[in-house]
């Protein structure tokens, strides 16, 4: 899939999402008194089902991750992911194959004001993430500037570098959308900037384990998730009346 089609998929699928985020409030809105309304307090986990897609198309690729919220207030919610990849990198000179496993923490806050019985997110978020893993170079090329005295010099000679760590911060938004009762699709971006990172012996990192790709040494990086997840309720708490909500019940009084 290229990056054009990913970008692409990823702007209809938003729409699709708003779309019935508008079309629930349109139908839903009119079934339940405001005075009755209660925010469900949970948590929600799931997982990444773009891993799990890439995973089975791609053969280079293996990956899975497990994520959750827990809603602490009526728009703030603490969340994280937990995950596992592998992934093998070749170009023209160098094949490498990055495994391990990496950990997010952090909050989103929901900035979609919910009408009455729903309970959709649109939402921006803040991670910190951190990575252990392994760099296993399995052939290389020697780059010769002068390639008629000094032909290439290609090995396949294995280098595994072992233990490194590094540590990001990620800036989130996304959507989540409740499809049936407790049950909830997203999909979401992220802007990731890396803190710091242990570099492989004689080569450097292309791709980190929850921080995806490295573009050429630089620090910025980006990632995108489609979720699937399910609530599970704990308690439910009376929703604060928003300033609307009170002008167009002084409007009917």
């Amino acid at each position: 899939m290229t990056q054009r089609h990913t970008t692409f998929f990823i702007i209809n699928f938003l729409l699709c999402l708003y779309g019935t985020l508008q079309a629930q409030n349109t139908v839903e809105a009119t079934q339940i008194k405001q005075d009755t309304l209660k925010l469900q307090y949970g948590l929600r986990i799931g997982t990444d089902a773009s891993k799990l897609i890439r995973t089975a198309l791609d053969d280079n690729y293996t990956g899975f991750e497990i994520n959750g919220d827990y809603r602490l207030t009526e728009n703030w919610f603490i969340a994280g992911e937990i995950g596992n990849e592998e992934k093998t990198t070749t170009n023209d000179f160098l094949s490498v194959t990055a495994k391990g496993s990496y950990f997010k923490a952090g909050f989103d806050y929901n900035m979609y004001d919910n009408w009455a019985g729903l309970d959709n997110m649109i939402f921006a978020g803040f991670r910190i993430g951190a990575s252990t893993f392994s760099q296993t170079r399995t052939n290389y090329t020697v780059y010769s500037t002068d390639q008629y005295w000094t032909p290439q010099n290609s090995s396949s000679d294995s280098l595994e570098s072992s233990g490194l760590s590094a540590i990001w911060v990620e800036l989130i938004i996304g959507i989540k959308a409740e499809v049936l009762n407790n049950l909830y699709l997203g999909i979401n971006t992220q802007l990731k900037g890396m803190i710091t990172q242990d570099q492989p012996v004689e080569f450097e990192n292309l791709y980190v384990p929850g921080f995806n790709k490295t573009f050429d040494s630089g620090r910025i990086g980006v990632g995108y998730s489609y979720t699937v997840s399910y609530m599970i309720p704990i308690f439910k708490k009376k929703k604060n009346k928003t300033k609307k909500e009170e002008e167009e019940e002084e409007i009917k009084e």
